[in-house]
């Protein structure tokens, strides 16, 4: 993806990197990866099947991204469910799966960027690893 079609701030050896992650982790159930920060976002991958252009798959991600974004704002409440405080000791927050009838929706966020994957239904455990490996190349 060329850096022209970027509307964030994201590196294309970043934007190449977590396509790969991606891709690597969930196979071919993998439709989508999103970068994104509070105020903007970009479609990294798309999978072929999906959408007709980047443009199609940047209005039908939009809503998704709206509804996602409200993760950097609930950041006080997953720090105060992490137990730091001594309180209720779940343990830091690692990132949050949204499963639908049809698929799964991830979300990765690391201080104020994020990542989207969207994916087939399959099994739950292959999210585990590619958040970890997204969360390595977003805090570098």
């Amino acid at each position: 993806m060329s850096q022209e079609r970027f509307t964030t701030d994201i590196a294309t050896a970043l934007a190449d990197e977590l396509v790969s992650i991606a891709r690597t982790g969930l196979g071919d159930e993998l439709r989508s990866v999103i970068y994104f920060t509070p105020t903007q976002f970009d479609v990294l991958y798309v999978r072929q099947d999906i959408y007709e252009s980047h443009e199609a798959a940047r209005r039908a991600k939009s809503p998704l991204v709206d509804l996602e974004s409200v993760g950097f704002v609930e950041a006080p409440v997953r720090s105060a469910l992490s137990g730091s405080d001594g309180s209720i000791e779940f343990g830091p927050y690692s990132f949050t799966i949204r499963v639908h009838d049809n698929g799964f929706v991830v979300r990765k966020l690391v201080g104020d960027v994020g990542v989207l994957l969207t994916t087939d239904s399959m099994n739950i455990a292959a999210f585990r690893d590619a958040a970890t490996a997204i969360e390595r190349h977003l805090k570098r």
